[in-house]
Formats: C-alpha cells, structure tokens, sequence
C-alpha cells in the first residue's frame, strides 16, 4: 500500500492482485495472463519480475496490465520462475516506484516482493531503520519486508524469511521470490486470500482462482493463515512462521465486492454466495415494486437472488461501459464521479414509469448512488429502492480496503433515514451482519470491522492506539 507516514494521517489502504509461478518455459507469459485475470483488483499499475536461475528481469510502469506490456517485447523477460502485481493505491504519490513487484540487490542477491494487504506496524517499523540511516525508495508499506530481508538480525539466521514475516503486524499476502525460489506467505489471522494452484509440473500461486482459468490450472488449495510456502527445483515446501489465530479474520469484502464471481474464496463460489446475500435481502428488505436491476457488475449476482426470492422480475436498468474501470477504486473523489458518469448508461425504455429496486454490493461514500439515482429519475423512474448486499459501512478498514475516515462514510455518522434522504431514493435497506455472514460455516472467521468497529488487529504506531480512538 502506499503511505506518507505522517502522525496525523489515517490508516491508508490498498488492494492489490498478486500472481506468481514456477516451473513454466515462459513465466512471464503465464504471469501476465493471470494478472489480467486479476486486472479487476487493481487499475493504476502493473509490473512483473522473472527469474532464469541467473539474472533476474523486471517491467513494470503505471496503467493497466494490456498497457504496461503493449509493445514491449517479453522476450525480454526470459524466465522459468517469477512474480507479477497489479496495483490499486488510494492516497500517497503516484510514483512508478511504488509500483510493485518491488526489486530489491541485497548482499546475497536480488530479491522481490509484492504484497496485498495492509501493514498495521510498518510505520514502527520504517522509522525504526530510518533512525539506524536506511534510505527507503518508495512510500508503501510493503518496503519494509525488503529492509527485514536485508537486516543480518535475520539474514544470517535460519528460517530468515518466516523470521521476517513473524515481525510484521495487520494483514497480508506476499510474494516472494530470489533468483531460485518464489514464496507465498499469508497473515496468521487469514485477512487476504491467496491460491495454490498445480498444471503438471507448475506451480501457482494467486490472489484469486479466476487466474487459473486461462491455463487450465488446478486449483490444489489456499495457503493457509500463518502459512510460508517455497516453490523451488525440490517442489514445495511448508512451514508456518507463525500459529493461526483461533479466530480468523478473513475480509469479508472479497465476497461482497472485490472477487469476480468465478473465483473461490475462503472456500466459497463468489457468485453463489452474492445471490444468497440477493435471497437474504428480499426476505429482510421486501418492496413492493415492478422491477430488479443491478448496480454491474458487483452486483449483479445478488439482484439475480433478489429477483428469485422476491418474484419480481430482473431486467437490466444500466448498460456498462467495459473501458471504465472500477470508480470504487478510483484514488480520488473527482475521478471516481467522472468514472460514474461515463461507467453507466440508463435504458430508458426499460425504466420508465416503474417503481425499481436497485440492488448494489455497497455505499461508501455515497458519491455514485446519488448519481445513479438520480440518472434513473432522469430516465422516468417512478421510485428508486435501494437494496444494498452488506452492512452499512460505518468504520474505517486498517487492513487493506480503502474504506476513509468514519466522517468521510456516508453512513459513518448517519442512520439509514438520513442516507436514504442523501442519496435521494425513497427507501434504502441493507443487509444485517448476520445474514452478511450466514452462507459460511464458520460465522467467527471473518473480520466485520467496518460494519461494528470490533478490530482485531490494532494499528500501532506513535501514537498507537490514538489512530484507531479516533476514526473508530
């Protein structure tokens, strides 16, 4: 993620989508198609590193991952094993330096790394090698596992690398790799998914299992919470760095808005968990009304599960642009309104003179309901019922979601009256955290923080639990 590391900041959030693999006579190729499966998760930036055993070789640059490799001859990334990144920051400087995978030359090599997640310590951390004079190149957290990686404390140790990630606090899942090996690492309390995935003798690892889909990947199992697996000539290898919490924290987010519903997460079809949140909406939010249109294409699961259980017939309500990225992760205000505008177009035909339910995954700060309300109402609508497929969101995210301060949350300080008076629709209605968690076996496995506040990791700093007083 990236971070200015200013006292008086808030928690700064990212994510990201990571791809790796091993094994392959063209890793670059593989990487580059799995990170365009993940381009969904990040839109800024996109970068890839590549190992022959030798030399290691790197691209990378800001844009889309089409963009960032339009032209440029791969051949140049000759390699059997690599990592790649795409990259959504919210805040900090746009700096091609921030893009990841990050390339560090220690005193045993080249290393790399690309993370997804947030470090809830790496403020500690950072300041901590700054004062012994390490000069950092970049403002994202994730730079301070490259300076533990170079640390003797822990390089000359065995076990270096699960040392390494045992120092860290918040969530993430890395990659890691040196000209021989690529790793996967993620938190002991499970925030961020990350795949394994097995074609013959190649090995993968992913943000998300869509990724696999191109090559005809096997998905072989999740890393699991606390887990370093290495990928080398030997195969791979497990150990744990660090004992799994009791009760994980896995981000609930991946299901309601950041996977593409091909993809299994936490051990759930994506898609078939939004249409149950769909089915759990109607019975708790009923309308009477003519018809259910999603919000594409988040939501377009869940409106398909409000329409069966209601009866009340889907059609679509909104025509997407494909050549606009996702305004949620657009990395300010003014971008994210002009996305919402050219995102969407409005079939006036099919919403005319009818009472609509429009069911979304989310209202975070209410700039693109507001529009798309009232694009509807230019359109003819005669009401506009929002169904929302989660909680309403009204606490910051330390861990990874570019969720602002509780004073930007548009339901931060405001009850549901008052968001539906904000947004201008008649009635606004969202989903209980009880239903939210109701398709998993293990209720207690996942975080809700930005729904109750209830964080279970803290963010630590100078001014340490002062940074969660206020924005909690």
């Amino acid at each position: 993620m990236d971070a200015n590391y200013e006292e008086n900041s808030p928690a700064l959030r990212e994510a990201c989508g990571i791809f790796g693999v091993f094994g392959t006579e063209n890793a670059a190729s593989e990487i580059y198609n799995g990170l365009f499966a993940l381009q969904h998760r990040g839109q800024e930036g996109a970068g890839i590193v590549v190992s022959d055993g030798e030399k290691v070789r790197s691209h990378k640059d800001r844009g889309l991952v089409s963009e960032v490799f339009s032209g440029y001859p791969m051949e140049r990334l000759s390699g059997h094993l690599g990592i790649g990144h795409v990259r959504y920051s919210t805040t900090g400087v746009d700096r091609i330096q921030n893009i990841q995978p990050l390339v560090a030359e220690c005193s045993d090599g080249i290393w790399s790394v690309a993370h997804n997640g947030n470090l809830t310590n790496a403020a500690v951390i950072r300041r901590m090698y700054q004062k012994a004079g390490a000069i950092f190149q970049t403002s994202t957290d994730s730079e301070v596992l490259v300076h533990l990686l170079s640390d003797p404390m822990f390089r000359l140790r065995p076990q270096r690398v699960g040392r390494t990630l045992g120092e860290l606090e918040g969530a993430f899942a890395f990659l890691i790799m040196n000209k021989n090996s690529i790793m996967g690492a993620r938190d002991p309390h499970g925030f961020k998914p990350l795949s394994i995935g097995r074609k013959e003798n190649e090995w993968f690892l992913s943000s998300e299992t869509c990724a696999f889909g191109h090559s005809n990947i096997e998905y072989v199992r999740d890393v699991e919470p606390g887990e370093l697996v290495v990928i080398d000539k030997n195969g791979l290898n497990s150990s744990f760095f660090a004992e799994r919490t009791r009760n994980l924290s896995q981000c609930v987010f991946e299901n309601i808005y950041f996977a593409r519903p091909d993809s299994l997460v936490f051990g759930r079809n994506v898609h078939e968990v939004r249409v149950q949140y769909g089915a759990l909406l109607a019975k708790q939010h009923p309308v009477d009304a003519d018809l259910v249109i999603s919000v594409p294409d988040s939501g377009n699961s869940a409106a398909l599960g409000y329409s069966r259980e209601s009866g009340i017939p889907l059609d679509y309500g909104f025509i997407r642009n494909h050549y606009v990225g996702r305004t949620f992760i657009m990395p300010n205000e003014k971008a994210r309104a002009a996305g919402v505008d050219m995102k969407l177009a409005v079939l006036a035909e099919v919403v005319k003179g009818k009472r609509i339910v429009v069911v979304d995954d989310s209202i975070v700060r209410g700039t693109t309901a507001r529009r798309r309300i009232d694009a509807l109402r230019k359109n003819g609508a005669k009401e506009v019922h929002m169904r929302i497929s989660c909680p309403a969101i009204t606490h910051p995210c330390f861990y990874g979601i570019d969720f602002p301060t509780k004073e930007e949350l548009i339901a931060g300080n405001r009850d549901t009256n008052e968001v539906c008076e904000r947004v201008g629709a008649d009635s606004v209605g969202h989903l209980s955290v009880e239903n939210l968690l109701a398709p998993f076996e293990n209720r207690r496995n996942f975080c809700t923080a930005c729904f109750t506040g209830d964080y279970s990791v803290e963010v630590t700093g100078k001014k340490g639990k002062k940074i969660l007083e206020k924005h909690g």
